[in-house]
């Protein structure tokens, strides 16, 4: 496994974005997850501007600031994943969605990615002065649970959610 660095999204990336966006929709999956809704987007420039400005300065959906990332592997610079901080947790992300989302390109998972990827943003939370990060994923969805787990994510709860079981995860960052 070669070695990733996270990269914020800018327009010089946008064809290896638009490319990663692409395979998700190949492999027949309509969302992107980590992306701030890229798969929603037709434009990249709109949704470049999107990502950009719920960093700092206006907030997102979700009523609060988030940054998004891309892992691009240093060998090939090709983007493997993509992950999102959400900054603070409104109470329902307490609920359902925590601080981080991610994802890896369909021909790259299984691989051990995502649990590099969430190491390097769980580095960016730590720097933020976020204490402990919740995480949440379908219960079905093991490679997510085992991505959180590997990182230290202890599981706090399961509820239904949108006719699914899902999973709560927490990692203290204290311990890193």
């Amino acid at each position: 496994m070669s070695e990733l660095l996270l990269v914020k999204p800018s327009y010089f990336l946008k064809d290896l974005i638009w490319e990663y966006r692409q395979e998700f929709f190949d492999f027949g999956e309509t969302n992107v997850n980590g992306t701030g809704g890229m798969a929603y987007y037709d434009n990249f420039e709109d949704w470049l501007e999107y990502v950009q400005s719920i960093e700092k300065d206006k907030l997102s959906r979700n009523n609060i600031h988030e940054s998004t990332f891309f892992s691009l592997r240093k060998c090939d610079k090709k983007i493997i994943g993509s992950i999102q901080l959400r900054h603070t947790l409104t109470d329902e992300l307490k609920e359902h969605g925590g601080h981080i989302g991610y994802g890896i390109r369909p021909s790259e998972r299984k691989k051990g990615y995502g649990k590099q990827q969430l190491l390097l943003v769980l580095d960016i939370a730590k720097q933020m002065k976020i204490h402990k990060v919740m995480i949440t994923c379908d219960k079905n969805n093991t490679a997510s649970s085992c991505t959180a787990i590997s990182c230290g994510g202890l599981l706090s709860d399961e509820n239904l959610y949108k006719e699914k079981m899902q999973q709560i995860y927490w990692i203290d960052l204290r311990a890193y």
